[in-house]
């Protein structure tokens, strides 16, 4: 793999930096703010329902579940949700779009190590909101050891053929590291790439998936783990 891989492919959230995790709070946040019309559970069930619901026409990202959060919460109140819980509904979402993006363990020093090797060719390739992907990347730091950043609506075999021939590579010639099996990991190897599953401790719900074995894939549980693999 290491004399056939040139560009190596990354994920941005829950892979180079938390952010499953600010989701979770705002959800837990906005269970809080409900408790009046509904218990937690029926409010998280709710949101998820929503969510799925909404997804072939609002896609992933802030926006889109900022949305689902206010059409849920409608919902759950049964039309009673006052004009101030809207407002502090809208702001915990607005919260979404400016959490720090501070780099996980081990992530810049070794990506420092991979640019600096001038073996492959890095790049973020992620899906969601293309402004607010933008902006965490800018926000985390690592955006120097990237020559390129794509940002889709969804991940598919499609998505990762099309990403390898922006990028002049065949699907063999890449590599996906990624913590969501179902976006990062099957599509990259139905398209005919390589790909580094490392899990993160927190899945969103529509990210959870069945895994299975593969011969070019590899998991690894941490990201320096990445150095013994490539170089």
């Amino acid at each position: 793999m290491r004399n056939i891989v040139k560009v190596l492919a990354f994920d941005a959230d829950d892979t180079l930096w938390d952010c499953q995790s600010w989701f979770d709070e705002v959800e837990h946040k906005c269970c809080e703010l409900l408790a009046p019309w509904a218990t937690p559970d029926e409010v998280s069930q709710g949101l998820f329902a929503t969510e799925r619901k909404n997804l072939p026409l609002t896609g992933y990202g802030t926006k889109a579940f900022t949305l689902s959060l206010i059409e849920n919460a409608v919902r759950v109140s049964r039309q009673q949700l006052t004009g101030d819980v809207v407002m502090q509904l809208l702001d915990l979402g607005r919260q979404l779009l400016l959490f720090p993006t501070t780099p996980l363990p081990e992530v810049e020093a070794t990506l420092r190590q991979l640019s600096q090797s001038r073996r492959y060719r890095l790049v973020v390739f992620t899906k969601g909101e293309l402004l607010d992907q933008e902006n965490k990347l800018h926000r985390s730091g690592l955006e120097p050891y990237f020559s390129h950043m794509e940002t889709v609506s969804n991940k598919t075999e499609k998505e990762y053929r099309q990403l390898c021939e922006n990028l002049g590579v065949a699907p063999e010639q890449t590599l996906m590291v990624g913590n969501s099996f179902r976006s990062d990991i099957a599509p990259a190897l139905q398209a005919g790439a390589y790909a580094v599953h490392i899990p993160y401790h927190v899945v969103w719900e529509l990210e959870k998936s069945e895994e299975f074995p593969h011969p070019r894939l590899q998991k690894i549980t941490r990201f320096s783990q990445l150095l013994d693999i490539l170089l």
